[in-house]
């Protein structure tokens, strides 16, 4: 089993810059399909980025050359870098990791259903 544990929100202006960490323990992520998912008040939770099980990264479309993920497999750590950051960008940021099984396409990718393990979040506010 993999225990994630999230940090790095804050408060910021629209424009601003934050990162998010995500620190793995329990077992490796090295090869594992990770993901950032985000959760805006009364809205339900939705994906933004994803790193597959070979390292390549992929974006929701909203964060698209201003979000990027990283992965950090010697110190089994999972970022988030956000820049030029929107009020649309608020809300509790996840981090969420799979059991190693079969691989996954495009589109189950981006399913929350396919990640096993999340943790509590982080909450980011943008103001304008």
């Amino acid at each position: 089993a993999v225990e994630v544990v999230e940090s790095g929100g804050g408060s910021v202006q629209a424009g601003g810059s934050l990162r998010l960490t995500c620190v793995a323990s329990g077992s490796s992520i090295y090869r594992r399909y990770t993901a950032w998912f985000r959760q805006a008040p009364g809205k339900e939770r939705t994906g933004v980025a994803y790193i597959g099980n070979d390292g390549s990264d992929n974006y929701a479309e909203p964060v698209k050359g201003r979000f990027t993920a990283s992965k950090d497999n010697a110190d089994n750590i999972l970022y988030l870098q956000m820049s030029s950051l929107k009020p649309e960008d608020s809300g509790i940021y996840y981090c969420a990791a799979r059991r190693p099984r079969s691989s996954l396409c495009a589109g189950s990718v981006r399913s929350e259903d396919e990640y096993d393990y999340w943790g509590q979040g982080t909450q980011v506010t943008v103001s304008s």
